[in-house]
């Protein structure tokens, strides 16, 4: 079978294609074919040896995301899995196996079922965006741990980004759960993409006061802010936060500390949280991929740009060329069509 491998950390050039055995899954785990991978920022950083990643001894398949076919599975797995369609997620970590690769064996509970209504595409876009926003929405204490229809009734969202992977997930998980969504964008292209993901409010960061926007749609304020910038809008946050909001930050623009006017913050009782899908607990991630898999179910996550995520196609003989558009911070998701 077909393998993408990288053996030490660098840039893209790192990555070949190999040819390798095919490998029978050990008991409690499935053998997945993989359809579609989905990359991620984590992938490329991962492979440049960024951050908390390093390189597994031996060589490393990259790609954390992906859907496929279940064809086989080990001991203690039930035999009716064989045929089933599912969703992988978290695939490589800690681990040397991703999904850029034709066959992929991993622990049952990360292979989760696709329904037959969703695409190897969507399945493909799941994985950690899904599971990130899913996360920055339940920190807060009035929301339950597992999103369901109407768990968030009555509550304002705040989606900085709205046009990114996570973005787009945290728009269509907190409106199916009920709530009302405001999303910053840096132009008008991302606008519509984030108009299209069901945003209620959408705001050009660029040329919009953000906070009087925000406020003009909730006076109070909002309860939850899913943000992707905590530095560039730690100022704005302040202005924007009810009583009790929690702000969900998962990633890092610029300098390692964060400076934010403490008053404000103080005043209001603002819960800061950060998160890194990958230490979140079992529990919180048993949750999100219930409550993931159950709005997918319900047709409440599309892919594609009519819904707000384009997605942009490559083959595995160019997985090089995938972590190179991700790192280049393509507007959607980048895909790789593994199987003919």
């Amino acid at each position: 079978m077909r393998a993408v491998v990288y053996r030490e950390c660098g840039d893209s050039a790192v990555l070949h294609l190999e040819e390798r055995p095919l490998v029978e899954p050990a008991a409690g785990e499935v053998r997945v074919r993989i359809h579609v991978s989905g990359v991620n920022p984590t992938d490329w950083k991962s492979r440049r040896g960024l951050g908390s990643s390093s390189l597994l001894a031996g060589s490393q398949v990259p790609n954390q995301d992906g859907a496929g076919v279940i064809d086989a599975v080990g001991a203690g797995v039930d035999p009716a899995r064989i045929g089933e369609r599912v969703w992988v997620w978290e695939a490589a970590w800690q681990r040397a196996e991703g999904t850029a690769q034709d066959c992929l064996c991993l622990p049952s509970r990360q292979a989760v079922a696709l329904p037959a209504s969703a695409s190897f595409d969507l399945g493909a876009s799941l994985g950690i965006p899904a599971l990130t926003a899913h996360r920055c929405l339940t920190a807060h204490d009035a929301v339950p741990s597992r999103l369901s229809p109407g768990a968030m009734a009555g509550l304002a969202v705040l989606v900085t980004g709205g046009a990114g992977a996570v973005g787009h997930a945290a728009i269509q998980l907190a409106r199916w759960a009920g709530a009302t969504v405001a999303a910053t964008v840096s132009g008008p292209a991302k606008g519509v993409l984030a108009r299209a993901a069901g945003a209620d409010l959408v705001v050009d960061y660029r040329t919009e006061d953000v906070a009087s926007a925000v406020r003009d749609m909730c006076a109070r304020g909002v309860d939850v802010v899913v943000e992707v910038a905590p530095n560039a809008n730690a100022a704005v946050n302040a202005r924007v936060v009810a009583n009790d909001a929690t702000v969900s930050f998962y990633a890092q623009d610029g300098p390692s500390d964060l400076c934010v006017p403490l008053r404000p913050h103080m005043s209001a009782g603002t819960r800061l949280q950060g998160v890194l899908v990958y230490t979140v607990s079992a529990a919180a991630k048993d949750d999100a991929v219930a409550a993931v898999a159950a709005a997918v179910a319900d047709g409440a996550m599309p892919v594609g740009e009519a819904h707000g995520l384009p997605l942009h196609r490559f083959t595995l003989e160019q997985t090089d060329r995938a972590h190179d558009a991700v790192e280049a911070a393509a507007t959607g998701k980048v895909l790789i069509d593994v199987a003919d």
